[in-house]
């Protein structure tokens, strides 16, 4: 089933769910430093490959994009995990008191 939206709306309903995907990351890294630390990198690699792998298999130019741009910000969590490490260690961000730290 082809999922169908006037060309017209097509740039304004991609925008409009980019911006709600990028947002729905930056929670997660808060939340995934904070449970597991940068170990969890890894998840958000693959979810990227995957989210590549069906950017390049949808024939819908709309879904198409979207998991391409669900896979970068799969990437981007990966160097946001690493840096949100940073800003905890700067007391921005609350630590795990059930974690032990390197720093």
């Amino acid at each position: 089933m082809d999922f169908i939206i006037d060309n017209h709306l097509q740039g304004l309903v991609i925008g409009v769910c980019t911006f709600l995907i990028i947002g729905l990351f930056h929670p997660i890294v808060v939340k995934a430093e904070y449970h597991w630390g940068t170990r969890c990198w890894w998840i958000f690699l693959l979810l990227g490959l995957a989210g590549i792998a069906a950017s390049l298999y949808l024939e819908n130019v709309m879904f198409s994009s979207l998991s391409g741009v669900f896979a970068f910000s799969s990437f981007w969590t990966i160097k946001e995990l690493f840096d949100q490490e940073k800003r905890v260690q700067k007391g921005w961000f609350p630590k795990n008191p059930k974690r032990t730290y390197k720093f």
